[in-house]
């Protein structure tokens, strides 16, 4: 499945969530799926990206899954790393703002540790989607870029002294 989908998928999850227990469940997935996402664009995305990619890949310890598993599982592509990346950050943040109110409302300690935990994976994985969406724009601008032709008259940047 799509990498935008599953993104989806995620959001609608984590709005649908009735209880504590679901919205940390919700946000293990999305950690799953940041790390799928991650996995695949060091595989297979642009050589530019892969290392940090790699490290997105390997944020976090997702609990052990029940019967169904992460939905990370059925990503078979990311057709567009900029428009799955920003999606994907924009679900991190909502995991990130859920897990928050969480934590506040919530006597128990150990769900708040496991709500602190989920957030600090989900914050960590925000900064690498952030630095490889930085990286992204950075190579669209590099490609975008006329080349500067009054610096090729002069010889810089054609090896000549």
């Amino acid at each position: 499945m799509e990498a935008e989908r599953l993104i989806a998928l995620g959001r609608q999850a984590l709005a649908e969530s009735g209880t504590a227990q679901d919205i940390v469940a919700e946000a293990w997935q999305a950690q799953a799926l940041a790390q799928a996402i991650g996995n695949r664009l060091a595989l297979c995305g642009p050589q530019e990206l892969r290392g940090e990619a790699r490290g997105l890949s390997e944020i976090g310890e997702s609990p052990a899954w029940g019967d169904g598993g992460p939905r990370a599982a059925r990503l078979t592509e990311v057709s567009d790393p900029q428009r799955a990346l920003t999606a994907l950050g924009s679900l991190l943040g909502e995991v990130g703002m859920a897990l928050v109110g969480v934590a506040c409302a919530t006597d128990e300690e150990g769900l708040y540790w496991a709500c602190i935990e989920a957030i600090d994976a989900a914050d960590e994985s925000s900064d690498r989607v952030r630095g490889i969406l930085h990286r992204l724009a950075v190579r669209e601008g590099e490609r975008a870029r006329p080349p500067d032709r009054a610096r090729d008259r002069e010889g810089f940047g054609r090896g000549l002294s």
